[in-house]
């Protein structure tokens, strides 16, 4: 896709934050943060039937989805394939199609593989639109976006100045590749990344990042820390010592917080593994965003669901 910062088409599907042009990703924030205010727009997608389509479980994505869709005026149909009929063997586009045929035209979609659900997007129907809720390890658009209003609303929205450190497990993060994205697109100043060799990837993905193998000279006058989730299962395949020695090298604590701006905030995509990435001090503390990012969650949902479906 070409990157022409300016030339904004109307957006079908959101699969992605990367190549998203500058302007459109600023109206998506712009809208989300006037809902954020509380401003709802409970008409904008009366009639509209949407379908949260998870082949993968969740529990924060789906339920902000859902509620960001009813406060649109959306019909909203939950439909969790992990526990439903396509254990018969239906196929995950049978299983669109379907749901298309009942006249549904939105889509949420959280897959376990990568490029699942752009997979469905190509076959959708022309005036369905697709939403990517989390692909493998590959993208998490909304997420990055109630990321970047959070910070946004933080640090104002020149990001030329920020310095942002990454901490922990990157290389299977689909989190960390939409921040990623939208960092660059927005010129974030100085990305920091942070992690055990074997938690970077090696992909291009940290392309335009410093990498900074200790943690306390990462957090050096860092403007916001953004830990993620160690997935326990690193541990299993060896990538992770064990817990303790995560914490002890990778874990952010209050005294570790210090070396930071005075005013850094601390952002985690959650669920939280307390005492693992983050203690309850710093998650619970005052330049904890944690609680925020969901709240935003919703808003940005509703800005996104409005701008591919109100059209």
């Amino acid at each position: 896709m070409s990157h022409h910062a300016d030339t904004a088409l109307p957006l079908q599907h959101l699969l992605t934050l990367e190549h998203l042009p500058r302007t459109q990703l600023v109206a998506l924030l712009d809208l989300a943060q006037r809902y954020a205010e509380g401003r709802d727009n409970r008409q904008a997608l009366a009639g509209t039937g949407i379908c949260t389509l998870f082949f993968e479980a969740s529990t924060r994505t789906r339920l902000s989805f859902q509620l960001a869709a009813q406060r649109l005026g959306a019909d909203v149909l939950n439909f969790d394939v992990s526990t439903s009929s396509t254990r018969k063997g239906e196929t995950a586009q049978d299983t669109l199609k379907t749901i298309e045929a009942m006249g549904v035209r939105g889509f949420v979609v959280r897959h376990d593989q990568n490029g699942a659900v752009a997979a469905l997007a190509a076959a959708a129907n022309p005036g369905s639109a697709l939403i990517n809720a989390g692909d493998g390890r590959s993208a998490h658009p909304t997420q990055g976006l109630l990321d970047m209003l959070t910070l946004r609303q933080a640090k104002g929205d020149d990001f030329s100045k920020l310095k942002v450190l990454i901490v922990g497990d990157v290389k299977h993060s689909r989190v960390a590749r939409s921040d990623l994205h939208a960092l660059h697109t927005l010129g974030a100043g100085e990305i920091r990344v942070c992690a055990p060799r074997t938690l970077l990837p090696d992909d291009g993905t940290l392309d335009g990042c410093t990498v900074v193998a200790d943690l306390d000279a990462a957090l050096d006058g860092v403007d916001a820390v953004m830990t993620l989730r160690l997935q326990r299962e690193r541990m299993e395949e060896g990538l992770v010592a064990s817990l303790d020695d995560y914490h002890h090298d990778y874990g952010l604590t209050a005294n570790r917080l210090r070396r930071a701006a005075p005013d850094a905030v601390v952002m985690h995509p959650g669920p939280i593994n307390r005492g693992i990435e983050i203690t309850d001090e710093v998650a619970d503390g005052p330049q904890s965003r944690v609680l925020q990012q969901v709240r935003n969650g919703v808003a940005v949902r509703m800005a996104v669901l409005e701008t591919l479906l109100a059209g």
